[in-house]
C-alpha cells in the first residue's frame, strides 16, 4: 500500500470536524451535497472473526453506540461475523444486500474472496467502506491504522531489546495470515527496520492468524534452530504471540527471549506486566470505531465535505488506486507506558490487569 501525506505525529485523539469549520455539514460553501437520507438508516457491519477479542467487546459496541449518537438514536447496526470463514462472510454480505442496508461496514476474511461481494453490493447502489483491512473491488474508502508503521514499531522495538548484539542474533518471525493484506504490510514494516541488522533464520506465514499454528511454527523453528540460538521472536499479534512463549516455555526455556505483539489484549498486557511478552502495539480501537462510524453515516447522508474531511489520506489496493482513507497513528505498548495508553483510554482497569498471579510484577511497576 502507498500512501501519501500520512502525518505520522497526528494526535491520537479523535478527528474533530468542528476544528475544520465543518458542523451538520455546514460551513464548506458550494461543494456540500444534500444529504441521500436522514438519520433513519443501516449500517451493515461485517467482521471477520472472534479469535480477536477486540471484535466482540469493542469494534462492534463502540459502533453501534457512535451510529446511535450520530443519529439521534434512528439508525441502527446489522451486524455479523464470520468467525474466521471467508464463504460464510460471503453470505452475510449478500443478506445484508438483500435486505438493503444503506452502506456497508466491512473487514474481510479474505481481501480477495470479498472483492465480488463488494461488487454486488456496489450494483446495488450500497456504499462499502473497508473496516481495519484494505479489501478489494470498488470499495468507497478505508480506515485502518497505519499498518506498515505498525510492523516498523515491532522491528524496532527488537532492536531496542537486542541493542549491541543486534547483528550476530537470530531471530524468527511470526507472519499473519497470507490472505490478510494487513499481514503483509505488518511484515513490510518490520523487514524494513531488521533486514540487514538481526539474522532471521525463520520466517512463518500463519494460517488464520490463529495462535495454536503460531506456537506448532515455533515448535518447528526451536527443533530446527535450537531453544539456545533463538535472541528474538518477531510476532505479529498479541494471540500468536501467545502460542509463541507456550511454545518457548513447553521447550523449556527459563527467560523467554524478546517477543512483540500487537492489539493490546488482556492476556499480552499481562504477560507485558509479568515479562514474558516484550511489548504490543497499542492501537485505539475506540478512535478507529469512532470515525468509521462517522464515515459510514457521512457517506450514505451525502455530507461530501464531512466525508471527505475524515478521509484525507490515499492508499491503493490491488484493484483500485487513491481510495479516500483514514490511517489512525499507533503506539508502542511497553511496561513503561500501560498507564498512558490502555488505563488511560478505558481500554482495562488496574483490576484488570492486575489479578492476583500479577500483583506482585503490578507493584514493581507502580500499577495500582
Amino acid at each position: 500500500m502507498r500512501r501519501t501525506a500520512i502525518a505520522l505525529a497526528a494526535s491520537t485523539a479523535a478527528f474533530s470536524l468542528a476544528a475544520c469549520g465543518v458542523i451538520d455539514g455546514i460551513g464548506g460553501g458550494s461543494s456540500s451535497a444534500a444529504p441521500k437520507k436522514g438519520n433513519d438508516i443501516t449500517v451493515g457491519l461485517l467482521l471477520p472473526e472472534k479469535e480477536n477479542t477486540r471484535y466482540e467487546k469493542f469494534d462492534y459496541p463502540i459502533i453501534k453506540e457512535q451510529v446511535a449518537s450520530l443519529t439521534d438514536n434512528k439508525g441502527k447496526v446489522r451486524y455479523a461475523n464470520a468467525e474466521q470463514d471467508a464463504a460464510k462472510q460471503s453470505e452475510q454480505l449478500d443478506q445484508m444486500i438483500a435486505d438493503k442496508v444503506d452502506v456497508l461496514l466491512v473487514d474481510a476474511v479474505d481481501a480477495k474472496a470479498i472483492a465480488p461481494g463488494v461488487k454486488r453490493a456496489k450494483d446495488a447502489g450500497i456504499p462499502v467502506i473497508a473496516y481495519d483491512r484494505l479489501a478489494q473491488g470498488p470499495i468507497d474508502a478505508y480506515i485502518s491504522f497505519d499498518n506498515e508503521l505498525v510492523g516498523q514499531v515491532q522491528g524496532r522495538a527488537i532492536l531496542e531489546a537486542l541493542g549491541s548484539k543486534a547483528p550476530s542474533s537470530k531471530i524468527v518471525m511470526m507472519n499473519g495470515s497470507d490472505t490478510d493484506p494487513n499481514a503483509a504490510q505488518f511484515k513490510e514494516g518490520a523487514l524494513g527496520e531488521l533486514q540487514g541488522k538481526v539474522n532471521i533464520v525463520k520466517s512463518y506465514d500463519t494460517k488464520d492468524w490463529k495462535p495454536e499454528n503460531a506456537k506448532a511454527n515455533m515448535a518447528e523453528a526451536i527443533q530446527s534452530v535450537g531453544l539456545g540460538n533463538i535472541a528474538a521472536v518477531y510476532s505479529a499479534n498479541d494471540g500468536m504471540a501467545g502460542g509463541v512463549i507456550e511454545a518457548l516455555k513447553g521447550a523449556g526455556a527459563l527467560k523467554v527471549p524478546p517477543v512483540t505483539g500487537q492489539d493490546a489484549e488482556l492476556e499480552a498486557v499481562q504477560r507485558i506486566v509479568s515479562g514474558d511478552q516484550y511489548m504490543s502495539v497499542y492501537k485505539s480501537y475506540p478512535e478507529e470505531a469512532n470515525n468509521a462510524a462517522e464515515i459510514a453515516v457521512a457517506k450514505v447522508q451525502g455530507r461530501s465535505i464531512e466525508f471527505d474531511a475524515l478521509t484525507r489520506d490515499k492508499v491503493d489496493s490491488p484493484t483500485h488506486k487513491r481510495i479516500p482513507a483514514m490511517l489512525v497513528p499507533v503506539v508502542a505498548l511497553t511496561k513503561a507506558n500501560i498507564k498512558e495508553t490502555v488505563l488511560q483510554d478505558g481500554i482495562y482497569t488496574v483490576n484488570d490487569i492486575c489479578t492476583v498471579p500479577y500483583r506482585v510484577a503490578c507493584a514493581a511497576i507502580d500499577l495500582k
